[in-house]
């Protein structure tokens, strides 16, 4: 029932009420209602700040698809043209930030417009008065050496946003999560270091067509209540395709979670719809000695693999590789239960640096709400010369789209957390290792399983190994497994050998030819206790 709906019932009811009882006591209680019900008329309270809901983006994103696409938000081509230094060195003046004054929970701070970052977004704040904008201000930042501060425009817009909450320590705000740069988002947890990115929407990556990005172009953030533990935000996202509205809800702590609501309207058909996108940096690692790096640290990576649960109960888990061309793999995967890019190996001893800190890098889990009926995870591995570069990509593609004038819901969590024992529930792959093996047409695989049961289980038990080759012109030959005596988990070795290549594979340079796709996991009787090891090696 409205305000006003309630304040004409309480009126009729305290003017009978006048016409029976006079009272000094009932004039007192005709009074109090009477503030009561003036203040549910003339004071906006909770009532303005919940009035402004998801619904009021996805209005705002089926309105926006109806019309042609408009790139705004331009940013003047000089800062564009300034370097990273020169743009780190800008900042945001941390005693300006949303909230700081008033000792909320949870504060906002702003990134410049430049380098990268070549379009500005439009951001406001909801709270008991209703929706208002944050207006930017060269004030707002100290522009270090940098001598152009005059010529910035007054009203040019902020790039983005950083949010602050005590993970760490209860006196000391962390930066947990940043939204910059189209529909990039990353976050951490309680003793992290940022790491993997998500992103709002994947459109035709990998693709021979081009990729397209879509972009967040307005953000609402709600203020938090004093002790509040989460922070809402909603965003609006745009691109020549499609427009979408996203509920972001944030709780950080030991695991960061994110709750994501979106809704997706579709201006015209694409060819792939990437949800929930993930996006990482695998340099090399202790399976990918492919190549040769001159680099003291053994290790250099994001994230070591991909996990997916699926509907049907199993565990999957593909260790990343730095490929010498594209690689793109799919898992079909209907009604995904969850996948994620994990950094599993959280060992310093395995990276050795203490500026990169790789170890301290999160994991990113995406758990589906409801069903998200038929698709695939789809991993795509780009060769990369250099560890700045993210050549790491997953998402979930659904095997159908429906036509350009219907729209789509996608729900899930995000989990921004280190490994524990409930993903996967069982056994585990710690360790994937490849040798050269009794000549050169063998290869030999060690894989490391711990967790689960098997650290319980003596060596005398009589646990089996499972291993698939799905290669016509490869073949297994052997296997070895035993007990890890020092790990107290369990060892699988076995070898692979390859027949002579045919004509046609002798005219394609090695890179070219088809990987040859592997499977393992360990079971005692008929009961798998490990997730089930994926693997696609390049001869």
């Amino acid at each position: 029932m409205s305000a006003p709906n309630c304040f004409l019932i309480g009126l009729q009811e305290i003017g009978a009420s006048l016409m029976v009882n006079r009272t000094a006591q009932w004039r007192i209680l005709i009074a109090a209602c009477f503030t009561f019900l003036f203040a549910q008329v003339c004071t906006p309270s909770a009532h303005a700040q919940q009035g402004f809901t998801l619904q009021n983006v996805v209005e705002e994103a089926r309105k926006l698809a109806k019309k042609p696409f408009q790139m705004e938000g331009a940013v003047p081509e000089f800062l564009l043209k300034v370097g990273y230094d020169d743009w780190r060195d800008i900042r945001f003046d941390p005693s300006r930030a949303l909230w700081q004054r008033e000792k909320l929970p949870f504060t906002v701070q702003f990134f410049h417009p430049g380098f990268y970052y070549d379009r500005t977004v439009v951001i406001h704040t909801i709270d008991s008065t209703g929706v208002r904008p944050v207006r930017f201000s060269t004030d707002l930042f100290d522009y270090g050496k940098n001598e152009f501060k005059d010529k910035v425009p007054a009203n040019l817009g902020f790039a983005g946003f950083r949010i602050h909450y005590p993970i760490n320590t209860p006196h000391y705000q962390d930066e947990v999560t940043v939204f910059l740069g189209a529909s990039y988002f990353r976050a951490v947890a309680k003793n992290m270091g940022y790491g993997i990115s998500a992103r709002g929407l994947a459109i035709d990556t990998a693709l021979s067509t081009g990729e397209e990005f879509p972009f967040f172009k307005k953000f609402w953030i709600v203020r938090p209540a004093p002790g509040d533990k989460k922070i809402t935000l909603y965003a609006l996202l745009d691109s020549p395709s499609l427009t979408g509205a996203y509920r972001y809800v944030i709780t950080p702590g030991k695991e960061t979670v994110m709750d994501v609501t979106s809704r997706l309207f579709f201006r015209k058909s694409v060819q792939k719809l990437g949800i929930a996108p993930l996006t990482s940096m695998f340099f090399y690692g202790e399976n990918d000695r492919q190549r040769f790096w001159d680099d003291y640290r053994p290790e250099v990576h994001d994230s070591d693999g991909l996990m997916i649960a699926t509907s049907t109960g199993e565990w999957l888990w593909r260790p990343l590789t730095n490929p010498r061309t594209l690689q793109i793999h799919s898992f079909q995967c209907p009604n995904p239960v969850g996948f994620g890019l994990i950094q599993r190996d959280l060992d310093f001893d395995h990276y050795q640096d203490l500026e990169g800190r790789y170890e301290n890098r999160p994991s990113a889990w995406i758990s589906a709400v409801g069903k998200w009926g038929d698709g695939r995870v789809e991993l795509i591995q780009i060769p990369s010369e250099k560890e700045i570069h993210d050549n790491i990509t997953a998402f979930w593609v659904p095997s159908r789209l429906p036509e350009a004038s219907q729209p789509i819901w996608y729900s899930y969590k995000i989990s921004w957390h280190f490994p524990g024992p409930s993903r996967p529930p069982a056994g585990r792959v710690t360790a994937t290792r490849i040798a050269k093996g009794k000549d050169d047409k063998t290869k030999t695989f060690i894989l490391d399983f711990a967790g689960g049961k098997l650290e319980t289980l003596a060596p005398d038990k009589p646990l089996t190994a499972v291993i698939t080759v799905v290669d016509p012109k490869a073949k297994l030959i052997e296997h070895q497994l035993y007990k890890n005596s020092v790990t107290k988990g369990w060892r699988l070795v076995f070898q692979i050998t390859f027949e002579e290549p045919g004509s046609l594979d002798k005219v394609l340079p090695q890179s070219k030819r088809a990987p040859t796709e592997l499977r393992a996991f360990l079971k005692l009787g008929e009961s798998a206790l490990t997730e089930t090891w994926t693997y696609a090696y390049q001869p």
